[in-house]
């Protein structure tokens, strides 16, 4: 409880759950309800589980709590044991010296990328360190942030990879476990949300929006087009465009369409269209595509901050009458009240950036150096398969979609604080 109230501190600086635009749809899905389109019906139901439309800080501290929850069992392997003192400690460097706060506080489903990473590097790689109770609590938080966000696939299957390499055929099976038990669970969601079982209906759309602001799909596009008659040839002039501008814009040509008229979730009307100029464009400019991938995924890994989930945009539109029409009204005058509603969060933790920076510098060659420290293989190919999801997670986010600050940030905060849990000096003699 101490390691989560320290994980939640931009939430109490704020006098609010930290929230974003997007944090407004996913109330949505159960206080509509409403089966959003580019959402898995799985985040949204696990707020609602805390929430039950009294309050956010429920949800919250749910978050916290996994988080350092997780932060200690991960200790207890690495180390052959947890100690209090020391799971404080690397919750304070967590909190005071990364961006790890302002993603456990914030109520998107970015917070279950590290969790999911984790989970499934200790149930593949720290198997033997687990008691039962901590094997299933692993995997079933593990399948639950598999499914809350298409991102965390790749996260997963990188992972799982990872441990296969290490020989640990028992701990990628382990790990495989709650993969499989997401995949089912989204399958079947979107089965009955949207008459498909595919793991993501309209997925198609988001990779033509990342395609065509690269390029290759806009040149399928203009030398198809009229001939294809796609409803997207009447635009081509207009492309390439920013992949955001392109989804999410009301001008966009997913939104409104030739004759001026605003089309109800465009981006799930073009989703068919998209998947046939994606395979197109995948197999006409798969070199091109497979560079700007590169390219975009390098970028990603580069891009690491916090300040995309500070500011009030969109939340007036977006989130606050999500609040209004669903929450009592002492919760939507603590939302109004709160520094990030009055555009006054940014300014009040811009400090901190310049220890994330240094702090993420430093944490690789400590890595390196906490990894090979014993002569336990188990650190090594933990700190191997930690640098492997980082990039898995950016070529799920910043390769397949876009490059944002955030995305990045979410994870890379755990090369710090396992650095330091590898750096303590054992509990014990390891297995």
């Amino acid at each position: 409880m101490a390691g989560a109230v320290l994980l939640a501190w931009p939430a109490l600086l704020n006098g609010y759950p930290l929230v974003f635009s997007d944090t407004g749809g996913f109330l949505h899905q159960t206080t509509g309800p409403l089966m959003l389109w580019d959402k898995p019906w799985i985040y949204g139901p696990f707020l609602h589980l805390f929430h039950w439309r009294t309050t956010l800080w429920l949800p919250l501290a749910a978050q916290a709590l996994v988080v350092s929850h997780l932060l200690w069992v991960t200790q207890s392997v690495l180390r052959g044991g947890a100690t209090p003192g020391a799971h404080v400690a690397a919750c304070t460097v967590a909190a005071a010296l990364t961006a790890a706060p302002f993603t456990v506080a914030l109520l998107m489903p970015d917070v279950f990328a590290p969790v999911v990473l984790l989970a499934l590097l200790l149930l593949g790689l720290g198997g033997g360190g687990l008691t039962r109770g901590e094997a299933a609590w692993l995997g079933g938080i593990a399948a639950l942030g598999i499914a809350a966000h298409p991102a965390h696939l790749p996260l997963a299957l990188a992972a799982i990879g990872m441990v296969l390499v290490t020989g640990r055929w028992r701990g990628a099976v382990r790990a495989a476990l709650p993969l499989a038990a997401a995949v089912a669970l989204v399958l079947a969601t979107n089965a009955v949300g949207h008459g498909r079982a595919a793991l993501s209906p309209h997925g198609a759309t988001f990779l033509l929006a990342r395609l065509q602001a690269d390029g290759p799909a806009t040149e399928v596009i203009r030398a198809q087009c009229p001939a294809a008659g796609w409803y997207l040839c009447a635009f081509a002039d207009r492309f390439p465009m920013d992949s955001q501008t392109f989804l999410w814009s009301p001008e966009s040509p997913v939104n409104r369409d030739a004759a001026g008229q605003a089309r109800f979730l465009g981006g799930a009307m073009i989703s068919r269209e998209a998947a046939e100029i994606v395979a197109e464009t995948l197999r006409t400019y798969s070199a091109d595509v497979a560079g700007a991938i590169l390219r975009n995924t390098l970028a990603q890994i580069a891009t690491i901050s916090i300040g995309d989930t500070l500011t009030s945009h969109n939340l007036a539109t977006a989130l606050r009458p999500r609040i209004a029409e669903a929450f009592p009204g002492m919760e939507l005058a603590a939302f109004d009240d709160a520094l990030q509603a009055r555009d006054a969060l940014l300014p009040a933790v811009a400090w901190v950036v310049p220890a994330h920076l240094v702090t993420l510098i430093l944490a690789l060659p400590l890595l390196a150096v906490g990894a090979l420290r014993g002569s336990d293989p188990l650190r090594r190919w933990f700190a191997l398969a930690l640098l492997a999801g980082l990039v898995a997670n950016a070529v799920a986010t910043g390769g397949l979609s876009g490059v944002f600050p955030r995305y990045q940030a979410r994870i890379a905060w755990l090369l710090p604080v396992v650095a330091m849990l590898l750096l303590l000096p054992p509990r014990r003699r390891s297995a």
